[in-house]
């Protein structure tokens, strides 16, 4: 089989005993670095994933992906809207809501919460409430009966458990004989939930939507309507979508919000934490692309009688680069699949690898009783496993530039007048 002369002697020099043998030993450790750096970056990014999903999966979980809302008068056919925002395809499940900023109260004890008002039975179609139910029913919420739904966290500092009374002070003031009075109402606890996340476990409770509105001096009306999308990342696009439509047929105007906004700060944070960490890891695969750097350079000042001999036999200088580059690129190129290959597979298994080894050595590295999530989840992602490969072989091929130049650059009447 043909092989162009550049690629035979690279070849040849990869694979030969060379009579130093720490050079020999540099080109291993070469190859080690960038397959344990790619592997470190591929298992870290896809355990970050992992973390990521998980946390967007609860905080969506009980979030909306999008809202129309009319805060100031609130919606009054709110059913005909449900219906009108289901029609689109792009829409999986639309429910009414009533959102109080409350004061909650019992025996001394207060606390903040955001109460939203819901209807049990279309709530399902847009959150996983009923799921997270630990104790009680969703269903218990029903119009009238002024019970409420706690989180767990929220509960044990007010200290409550099901079946106690809390205090509801809203926003919505009283006229009194001895003043003005902010309104309050005794509520039954008949639940608690817990979502995983301390911002709706401990700030969160759950009334029916007919109790919101009375504290709300709303009537029959719903605040506006929760969304669900198929997809949800399509959430500012869809929203708007539908909420043009409703502005430019029924010349109905509502305040469009959806989780980009609402969650904004949170989620660039954690975008900007996995970038960072990439970066920093990816420095591992450079330091071993500069072991390569190192390793050809010896290479060339070793190889110096053969390149002369080479240069005299008719190599042109591009033949004698390209040689150098062959055997630093296999040098990066064996690294790299090594790495690619060992880290999909470390991270496609790396939730049951840690379970195992907290089995073995009787430890938890994730205490259930502090975290949130116990468990290592991981979602490898093709995009970066291909650009973090892509990433470290480029770096290698690279690394191969300048001794590859300096091997061209050699004088043959130099290299062998001592020989």
């Amino acid at each position: 089989m043909f092989r162009p002369v550049s690629v035979f002697v690279g070849l040849r020099y990869t694979r030969a005993k060379r009579r130093n043998h720490f050079i020999s030993f540099i080109s291993l450790i070469s190859m080690l670095g960038i397959m344990l750096g790619i592997m470190a970056l591929i298992v870290v990014l896809s355990v970050m994933n992992g973390f990521h999903k998980e946390i967007q999966e609860r905080i969506l979980g009980m979030a909306s992906h999008a809202t129309l809302s009319d805060p100031v008068d609130g919606v009054a056919d709110w059913s005909r809207l449900v219906e009108r925002v289901s029609a689109h395809p792009q829409v999986v499940g639309a429910a009414p809501f009533v959102e109080i900023q409350a004061m909650l109260m019992n025996a001394g004890r207060t606390n903040a919460a955001l109460l939203r008002g819901i209807v049990p039975a279309q709530e399902d179609a847009v959150s996983d409430l009923r799921q997270d139910m630990q104790l009680g029913s969703v269903d218990d919420l029903t119009p009238g009966s002024f019970n409420i739904i706690l989180g767990t966290e929220l509960a044990a500092v007010l200290g409550v458990r099901v079946g106690d009374k809390v205090t509801v002070v809203t926003p919505q003031v009283s006229a009194t004989p001895v003043g003005v009075m902010p309104r309050l109402k005794a509520f039954d606890v008949v639940g608690l939930f817990e979502v995983g996340m301390a911002d709706y476990d401990r700030g969160a409770g759950f009334i029916s939507m007919a109790d919101a509105a009375t504290l709300m001096r709303l009537g029959d009306n719903a605040e506006g309507v929760r969304i669900k999308l198929r997809n949800m990342f399509d959430a500012p696009l869809v929203a708007r979508e539908i909420a043009y439509a409703l502005d430019s047929e029924q010349h109905e105007t509502y305040l469009v919000t959806d989780w980009t906004q609402v969650h904004r700060n949170f989620f660039a944070a954690l975008r900007t934490e996995k970038r960072m960490m990439g970066i920093i890891l990816f420095m591992i695969v450079a330091v071993a692309a500069f072991n390569i750097l190192s390793t050809l350079v010896m290479v060339v000042t070793d190889k110096r009688s053969d390149i002369a001999v080479l240069r005299t036999l008719g190599a042109s200088p591009g033949r004698i680069m390209g040689i150098f580059m062959v055997q630093g690129t296999t040098i990066g190129l064996a690294g790299t699949l090594l790495g690619v290959v060992g880290g999909v597979l470390l991270g496609w298994n790396v939730e049951s690898i840690v379970a195992a080894i907290e089995r073995a050595f009787d430890v938890h590295f994730l205490d259930p009783s502090i975290y949130y999530i116990s468990a290592l989840p991981s979602d490898v992602r093709a995009a970066d496993v291909l650009l973090i490969g892509g990433g470290a072989f480029l770096i290698s091929v690279l690394a191969t530039l300048y001794p590859a130049w300096r091997a061209a650059r050699t004088d043959p009447a130099e290299a062998l007048r001592y020989e």
